[in-house]
């Protein structure tokens, strides 16, 4: 068992790892990678890593603060299935998930069951699922972005102009 400094360490240890991962792959060899997470410039929508001890997760997230928006979005979602299928293929759908803190939000997402973040040997299984899934999901993001925006948001786009 870990205690709250070494877990904490291994984490960063873990993303320090993936970075440097990020940075051979011969797709961003004349780039510094970016990941968009949560620079999505749409609201209540996130793309978000994780590894834990079950595995490793891509998710696209909706997390709009008002319920209904959230609802609408994720319903966009499902209606434009195909778009996201050709993109981020065989991911699982849950419109309704409690987060660890209790929040409750919609999600998207791919998981890659069998590893334990524990497991140093096994890193180099975490990070080519976490870097292709990834890319998927942005390249997903991308088509539905302005299918996702608040026409708030695109109202005040427009006045800035």
């Amino acid at each position: 068992m870990y205690t709250r400094e070494e877990a904490k360490d291994l984490k960063r240890r873990f993303w320090t790892g993936f970075d440097a991962f990020c940075e051979n792959l011969p797709r961003f060899k004349y780039k510094k990678r970016k990941w968009i997470l949560y620079n999505t410039k749409v609201k209540g929508v996130e793309l978000k890593f994780d590894a834990a001890r079950d595995g490793a997760y891509v998710i696209f997230e909706l997390n709009h603060p008002k319920l209904s928006k959230r609802l609408e979005m994720f319903e966009t979602m499902k209606k434009y299935k195909v778009v996201v299928d050709e993109y981020f293929a065989d991911a699982e759908w849950q419109e309704q998930f409690q987060k660890p803190c209790g929040t409750m939000v919609s999600r998207i997402y791919k998981h890659l069951g069998g590893l334990d973040i524990h497991r140093q040997e096994q890193w180099s299984e975490f990070y080519p699922f976490l870097s292709r899934e990834m890319c998927h999901c942005e390249r997903m993001f991308r088509e539905m972005k302005e299918l996702l925006q608040d026409d708030g948001e695109l109202n005040e786009g427009m006045d800035a102009e």
